[in-house]
């Protein structure tokens, strides 16, 4: 499996993980220093991030994928995932996003772990 695919799939079981709402799953993938900047400009660190999963306020029903593009250097990458994800989030209406995920990642132990996360739309 190329480091591509091996991104990708990461992408889909942290889609599949965020829908289950495993934080097993969800602390394994993301680094200790992960942060997520929403598209409303809020900033969450890792444990705020999947404790809103857990708690309801983030949830997702489903996703399909549309695009994913990289940028693989060594132990560091730059992933962005475009998908179609439904979702209801921060007490809003469930609706379907057109969400772009821009990533960091680093490779630690040959493990890939996201380290931030950019929500737009797209």
């Amino acid at each position: 499996m190329t480091e591509e695919q091996k991104i990708v799939k990461m992408y889909k079981e942290m889609y599949i993980a965020m829908m289950k709402k495993d934080r097993a799953e969800l602390e394994r993938i993301h680094d200790d220093s992960f942060f997520i900047v929403h598209m409303t400009g809020m900033r969450q660190t890792k444990t705020e991030y999947i404790d809103a999963i857990m708690n309801g306020t983030l949830n997702y029903y489903g996703v399909e994928h549309e695009e994913a593009r990289f940028a693989v250097n060594g132990d560091t990458a730059a992933f962005t995932g475009r998908s179609r994800v439904n979702a209801k989030v921060f007490g809003g209406g469930k609706h379907t996003w057109r969400l772009q995920l821009n990533f960091k990642l680093i490779k630690k132990d040959g493990e890939w772990k996201f380290t931030s996360a950019n929500a737009s739309t797209y």
